[in-house]
């Protein structure tokens, strides 16, 4: 009960999950620009580097006016971050409607297991929070322990290499990945026992599915009332390439993890 109410009171004040300009999901092709600031909760989560300047790392999803959702696996508690917010050009400066905002706290799962990549979720409290505009809102959370149906279709964000091998994308991407269900993808010629029903699949057509810098990314999903919720966090994929067949794209199921999230906001609400 206590996440419901959180949850609702989250959609109530700020708005989630309603992008002022919503996103073009016609087409069916991987690496496509998205229209500006058409996921408005899509974080870009730099590091900085030996020379001071910061450098996109992972990706991120604004979940609340001061809460960041992203994968364990992009934190590393040597780097200095901060979170990038309103982007869609990671290469323009100023760049209307955004803002980078430090960290004030970065809670990584207390059984993150970096070997076996079980869970594989971080939050971070931003430093200052963030009013809603055009360029940032939250995306809303899935309701506790929803499992999407196999077909599914939902949409990967981020910046990440274009093909295998490739550069990083300046402009935001997305791509249609349909949802691979656990029986599915668990079997011995797809992931066999490297995904757990605590993950949720996607893609795996061998043409389209999340690559390199994707990382702690969103995977978007529309509910039946047309709102976008961000069912997943982009975890793994292939070693063997980003569009391989039969091996989709492995994200953390937000919605296996809804105690932990608000017990997390609620223990660091000051």
């Amino acid at each position: 009960m206590m996440f419901l109410v959180l949850a609702l009171f989250v959609a109530g004040a700020y708005g989630c999950g309603r992008p002022t300009f919503p996103p073009s999901v016609n087409r069916v092709v991987g690496g496509d620009d998205v229209r500006p600031h058409s996921w408005p909760w899509q974080v870009s989560l730099q590091y900085r580097g030996s020379s001071g300047s910061y450098h996109h790392t992972c990706g991120g999803t604004l979940i609340s006016n001061t809460w960041v959702l992203t994968a364990a696996h992009c934190i590393s508690s040597s780097n200095t971050y901060r979170v990038y917010l309103g982007k869609h050009n990671l290469q323009a400066s100023n760049e209307a409607g955004s803002m980078a905002i430090a960290p004030a706290k970065i809670v990584v799962h207390e059984n993150w297991d970096s070997a076996r990549i079980r869970n594989d979720i971080a939050l971070i409290k931003l430093q200052t929070p963030v009013a809603a505009s055009n360029t940032i809102m939250p995306s809303c959370l899935p309701q506790s322990g929803a499992v999407l149906g196999h077909n599914t279709p939902c949409y990967v964000t981020g910046w990440g290499r274009l093909w295998t091998g490739g550069p990083i994308a300046d402009i935001l991407q997305q791509a249609r990945l349909p949802v691979v269900s656990y029986s599915v993808c668990s079997q011995p010629d797809w992931w066999g026992t490297l995904v757990t029903n605590s993950m949720v699949c996607a893609g795996g057509d061998g043409q389209l599915a999340s690559c390199n810098g994707d990382s702690g990314g969103p995977l978007n999903c529309q509910n039946s009332q047309g709102i976008w919720e961000v069912h997943g966090i982009v975890s793994f994929g292939s070693s063997l390439g980003c569009n391989y067949p039969k091996k989709p794209s492995v994200f953390t199921r937000v919605s296996a993890y809804s105690s932990w999230i608000s017990n997390q906001q609620n223990m660091n609400s000051r």
